[in-house]
């Protein structure tokens, strides 16, 4: 199965905060993607490092967004093991976001080129985000 991926153009931050914080009123109306994770140990937030407001929080710059064409049918398996797996082999690190119809992956900005050249070694189309 070929799988293509669109990279975002803007570069990602990572955030952390308490499992008690409420929700940054800045994270409402991202002009990009943005994830939203809480847990009992954390609320993580994922969007533009641009569009990253104040607060108190732990944060991880310089991630580069890629989007996997969907949907992927919740029958389909192995999608998230074969490019993990080709991006691991080069020896990057993948920051893995799971949505309802596909996925999505962050790289380290200085990691991208090789992250594409993994995947479309692995057979897979890369393309600019549109």
């Amino acid at each position: 199965m070929t799988l293509t991926f669109d990279i975002y153009p803007r570069e990602y931050s990572i955030l952390r905060l308490a499992p008690d914080a409420l929700q940054p009123v800045w994270t409402l109306s991202p002009k990009s993607f943005v994830s939203i994770t809480r847990t009992a140990s954390e609320l993580s937030i994922v969007l533009a490092t641009d569009e990253v407001g104040p607060g108190a929080f732990q944060r991880n710059d310089g991630w580069r967004l890629l989007g996997l064409e969907g949907p992927i049918s919740f029958e389909t398996t192995g999608v998230a093991a074969e490019f993990t797996t080709l991006i691991a082999s080069a020896g990057i690190s993948v920051f893995v976001i799971a949505t309802f119809d596909t996925d999505y992956l962050l790289v380290q900005a200085s990691s991208l080129e090789a992250a594409i050249t993994a995947l479309e070694r692995g057979g897979h189309l890369v393309r600019l985000h549109t």
